[in-house]
């Protein structure tokens, strides 16, 4: 507990389970995150703790009645991994004048405010501000008693607008202290070339290593005192020991590599997540609420905004929508507010590049939605008043103004957005093999270079020092995430949502693809052909009836029939007690049974079937066409015929790019045999290889068996087809995206693209292929490192955490390149501008806190 306590009269205790999480600074390695979950699991307030690498950020349940969030943020800022959250001052209110109201002594208003609901961190500055970090994507709940507490200790209404802070984050204080140690290395260097004393040498070089490698001892220091070992505890000792041996000029090459080399290894990590971002991955924490819209005249010249824009950016002229209207003046005219304040009836404006905040139906302005991650189409989809848009998707082209529909878990993509969130977390099996190694191998490179040096070198106990700096599993580690959530964000980029890389490692070895026709390569909206009656018939009546018998179900036939019915301008028959069976659907009217069903199971069923009838069903399966029987008290009444015109566009390509992959297809549908056949001939598939009139069950059986000889994956609906899918080594389902069964299957489709599946497959196998190579990399170099090591081919410390660093960033790089966005040499480009810029800011920031 701390030691000092503030009267509990000044803290409003809140109470209650949320879900919390924040993107982090330096969270650049496996390593770290698994150290960072394994401090986190020592708070009691903390539970269902996950740390991504990967996305950079933690994930958690709190219990506010055992502890605060502040408590958890200190932890993590502790090991160096500060929240990666806007800073936002609280508007209006004073330090002084809350140390005031509450009678409390100015340097205890921090810890005040630390103790308050969803308080991440506070800082206050010089002027008397009080600058607040609060956690992102708090429920409303949550945020409702955040604002209260505030209020309670402050005595005003909670008001924050966007702030700048004027503190030194923990990876700006490691460029800060690389760069004051560069110079004084320069010097040691000197130094030992005109022959200084020893002891003039170290004097330079200690105040070097102090400074330059004042974040890394920290956070060893820090590792240590959660009991975690890692790779800056390894390199301080390694830093430590050269200083002993009055290695001077290696011990600060080493610590400033570590420096330099650690930003440029997060920052790479930085690059590659900014390359794997869209997709539906993500929704913005604010919004831009309109606070007095007027109808902007007409008639101005056309003028379409593009470009990103900053949701803080504001101008003196006014905004020109798509359609030459003038948009409110940003300035005046509307306000930035959290998320969880924008309430259904809202009026929000979104402008070129921006992700959409809120469900909402246009009521300014026209543009482009770009709608790859729900239908893979590359060119985004135009859009104009009265077009209702979704929240997740991005505006290409605006700027347009909607009225708000939905919020938050509300709006109608949230299920996918969750989806692609939780997806993209679930390691696949290879990984897990790799941290159960890593978890042997870190102790077996702390004691067996203990072993080395006593059996080969005993009077050279550098080895140690190598060895550990060499043997660090970093790059080993990072092999196989990045490559795996790299092309989870692409799949999603192209419209297909997988479920983990363990679901990449699978589809990578496909190699027989079964099919289900209907959704898949056709659209399951077949029209009727002919309607041929029985003798004595009427045509009206068997219309209305079979429009009643079909009243209920969803089936592509059942569709047909109703809007055919419909075009009649009839009305469908009541029908009672009406019950599906396994050829189709069953009732009664009048107190007889009337039926639905298909064809071939009519003798089956008992019904009796003239010949007109039969005539006519030869003539529609000659044709490859679908046929349905109407029955009454065991008699047919109409035979209604089908004809598949619905081919999706793709489906011709599909089948011969899949053979070209050495990929053998089958189709699988509950169609009559005839059909299916038929349609495997137009889009090029042997007739052996379609298989029609199969139940539900009849599929489940057929993937079995073929799973047993091959590694499959069955493309269905993701309902009908659920079961089948969940037998397959990989289960693919297709389906709008609103209406997609997220638990059917591995991989979910929600548009309506077959060339998808091509796309998917080779995705999954140049991510199976860099997977390998970053594996070879990584091994290969550590292999390397300890190999030279022994055999004494070098001992400078300074190279083998060079080369060692550049191995991590390598294999970062050559993952994400499958993201699709930059280009590995573009990102690496990148991350060395960045590390300049962000040391001259670093130092731009410690002179302004110098001179205040």
């Amino acid at each position: 507990m701390d030691a000092e306590v503030l009267d509990t009269s000044l803290v409003q205790q809140a109470t209650g389970t949320y879900e919390l999480g924040w993107p982090l600074l330096g969270m650049d390695c496996p390593d770290c995150a698994s150290k960072a979950t394994r401090a986190l699991d020592t708070l009691h307030q903390a539970n269902d703790i996950h740390v991504s690498a990967t996305a950079g950020t933690v994930r958690f349940k709190i219990d506010l009645e055992y502890g605060h969030v502040a408590e958890v943020s200190s932890v993590l800022r502790s090991l160096g991994h500060a929240p990666d959250v806007e800073h936002q001052e609280l508007s209006g209110v004073k330090a002084s004048s809350v140390a005031t109201r509450n009678g409390i002594e100015l340097r205890k208003v921090s810890k005040l405010f630390r103790q308050q609901p969803g308080v991440l961190d506070v800082e206050l500055s010089d002027e008397d501000r009080i600058i607040l970090q609060l956690a992102p994507d708090a429920s409303t709940e949550l945020f409702e008693k955040r604002n209260a507490a505030l209020e309670h200790i402050t005595g005003a209404p909670v008001k924050l607008t966007a702030a700048t802070s004027n503190r030194i984050r923990p990876d700006q204080w490691r460029l800060i202290g690389g760069g004051i140690a560069l110079p004084l290395l320069g010097l040691v260097l000197l130094g030992e070339i005109l022959g200084w004393p020893e002891m003039l040498l170290g004097a330079i070089a200690i105040p070097g290593l102090a400074i330059g490698g004042s974040q890394m001892f920290k956070e060893a220091l820090a590792s240590l005192s959660n009991r975690q070992m890692g790779f800056q505890v390894l390199t301080s000792l390694a830093v430590i020991g050269a200083a002993v041996l009055g290695m001077w000029e290696e011990a600060l090459i080493v610590a400033i590599l570590v420096a330099f080399t650690a930003h440029l290894e997060g920052d790479a990590l930085l690059q590659a997540r900014n390359a794997m971002q869209g997709g539906l991955d993500r929704l913005p924490r604010k919004a831009r609420r309109l606070t007095g819209v007027t109808p902007a005249k007409k008639g101005i010249a056309q003028a379409v905004a593009s470009g990103t824009f900053s949701l803080t950016m504001a101008s003196s002229s006014p905004t020109l929508g798509a359609d030459g209207c003038a948009l409110p003046d940003p300035s005046a005219e509307y306000e930035e507010v959290p998320i969880e304040l924008v309430r259904i009836g809202d009026q929000l404006e979104i402008r070129s590049g921006e992700l959409i905040p809120a469900d909402g139906r246009i009521v300014e302005g026209f543009g482009a939605l770009d709608k790859a991650p729900l239908t893979g189409e590359s060119v985004p989809v135009e859009i104009k008043e009265g077009d209702e848009i979704q929240a997740g998707l991005v505006l290409a082209r605006g700027p347009v103004v909607i009225d708000v529909s939905a919020v938050g878990e509300d709006t109608r993509l949230s299920g996918l957005i969750d989806a692609v969130h939780t997806f993209r977390e679930e390691p696949p099996r290879l990984h897990s093999i790799i941290e159960r190694f890593t978890a042997i191998w870190v102790p077996i490179v702390l004691f067996g270079a203990f072993a080395v040096w006593w059996l080969m070198f005993p009077e050279d106990w550098k080895i140690i020092l190598l060895l550990w700096v060499v043997a660090c599993p970093c790059a080993l580690l990072l092999a196989t995430p990045v490559p795996h959530a790299a092309a989870l964000a692409r799949s999603a980029h192209i419209g297909a949502i997988a479920r983990g890389g363990d679901v990449i490692e699978r589809l990578s070895n496909v190699n027989h693809v079964l099919l289900d026709k209907t959704g898949t390569l056709t659209s399951g909206k077949p029209r009727i052909g002919e309607v041929v009656l029985a003798k004595g018939r009427r045509r009206d009546s068997a219309l209305k009836l079979a429009a009643g018998l079909e009243a209920r179900s969803s089936h592509p036939y059942a569709m047909s029939v109703m809007e055919y019915v419909r075009k009649e301008g009839l009305e469908a028959t009541k029908v009672n007690v009406i019950a599906d069976i396994e050829a189709g659907v069953r009732g009664k009217v009048g107190g007889k049974d009337v039926a639905f069903i298909r064809y071939d199971r009519a003798k089956g069923l008992g019904v009796t079937v003239p010949k007109e009838i039969k005539d006519a069903y030869a003539a529609a399966e000659k044709e490859g066409h679908g046929a349905s029987l109407l029955s009454r008290d065991g008699n047919a009444l109409a035979l209604f015929t089908f004809i598949h015109d619905d081919t999706l566009d793709g489906s011709h390509l599909l089948i011969p790019s899949l053979f070209e992959r050495n990929i053998t297809v089958e189709i699988l549908s509950g169609d009559n045999e005839a059909a299916v056949k038929a349609f495997a001939k137009s889009v090029g598939l042997p007739e052996t290889s379609a298989h029609g009139g199969l139940s539900p069950e009849q599929k489940v059986e057929w993937v079995r068996g073929r799973s047993q000889t091959h590694v499959t994956m069955m493309v269905g609906d993701g309902f009908n087809d659920a079961a089948a899918l969940a037998v397959a080594d990989v289960g693919v389902a297709v389906g709008s995206g609103e209406t997609v069964n997220l638990e059917a299957a591995d991989v979910l489709v929600p548009g309506d693209n077959p060339q998808m599946l091509t796309e998917l497959i080779d995705l999954a196998r140049r991510a199976q292929n860099i997977l390998i190579g970053n594996l070879v990399i990584s091994v290969g170099i550590t292999m390397a490192l300890v190999g030279a090591v022994i055999a004494q081919m070098y001992d400078e410390l300074w190279v083998g955490v060079l080369i060692h660093e550049a191995s991590v960033i390598l294999v970062i790089l050559n993952g994400a390149r499958l993201a699709g966005t930059e280009g590995a040499i573009k990102l690496l480009r990148n991350i060395f501008v960045s590390l300049w810029s962000d040391t001259k800011k670093a130092f731009s920031m410690l002179a302004t806190r110098l001179s205040s």
